[in-house]
């Protein structure tokens, strides 16, 4: 299977899905949502795997989010896709495939980065990775798995601590807000994923999915939110708030918002 923006492999009973796009801090385009969604749908029908890896290439970045500087004119920033967008379906697919999605964070998890390894099972960090938010800064948000969600992991509080502020946290504070798994030294990070993984795909696949549809249960109303906030932010965008915020943001000052209020 032959992509470019993206690795995929197999071995060992498990599929491994790495962002690769190093040179831009592993930020998705369009086409590279296709593809991660493409590697999930091969991971779900392929009987040999029994988990699913996500990573990144290099140690700077797991990924920083959709890519608004993009020059490419065929690869079109996510924030212009209509409703469902690719990386709505992106978030759905890691949460229904019936296998463990396991998430190997290198380096910064930022704005819808942030948010895929949210929905991920489960979270393995390198000490050196960063988490959080930036949409309110930018003229952008998530209101739907990357906060209704997040907040049923570190809590409401915390979740709104995540979308006001717009801080970046260490791997050991989200270790210790329950957002990660655990921490290791950045390299070995593959090294105990894989050990992770070797305990998971010894399990009963019939049980594991039977677990990951029971745990989603709670939450499967975020999907309906996760759409139409969809909506909502599609029309946002194209606001003279919206467009401020991402002009000064650009250009390193505040934006003035005042009249937004």
């Amino acid at each position: 299977m032959e992509f470019q923006d993206i690795l995929y492999e197999k071995y060992n009973n498990r599929a491994k899905i790495t962002i690769n796009r190093p040179n831009n801090m592993n930020m998705f385009t369009n086409h590279t949502l296709s593809e991660m969604i493409t590697a999930f749908q091969s991971a779900w029908t392929d009987k040999e795997v029994g988990a699913v890896i996500l990573t990144a290439a290099g140690s700077r970045a797991f990924t920083i989010g959709g890519t608004p500087g993009e020059t490419d004119a065929e690869a079109q920033p996510i924030e212009k896709l209509p409703m469902p967008s690719l990386f709505a379906q992106l978030l759905h697919i890691i949460r229904t495939i019936p296998k463990p999605v396991i998430a190997a964070v290198n380096g910064y998890a930022i704005g819808g980065g942030h948010v895929i390894q949210v929905v991920c099972d489960l979270t393995i960090a390198a000490s050196t990775a960063k988490f959080g938010q930036v949409g309110p800064k930018v003229g952008s948000f998530d209101a739907g798995y990357g906060s209704a969600y997040l907040s049923r992991i570190v809590g409401e509080k915390k979740a709104r601590e995540f979308w006001y502020l717009c801080r970046k946290y260490t791997a050991e504070e989200c270790l210790q807000m329950g957002l990660v798994n655990a921490v290791v030294p950045p390299e070995e990070l593959m090294a105990e994923t894989d050990k992770w993984v070797d305990t998971i795909v010894k399990s009963s696949p019939t049980s594991l999915a039977a677990l990951k549809m029971s745990f989603n249960a709670d939450s499967a109303s975020v999907w309906g939110i996760q759409s139409m906030a969809g909506v909502a932010l599609g029309m946002y965008f194209n606001t003279d708030e919206a467009k401020e915020c991402s002009r000064a943001f650009s250009e390193k000052r505040d934006p003035d918002i005042a009249q937004y209020r």
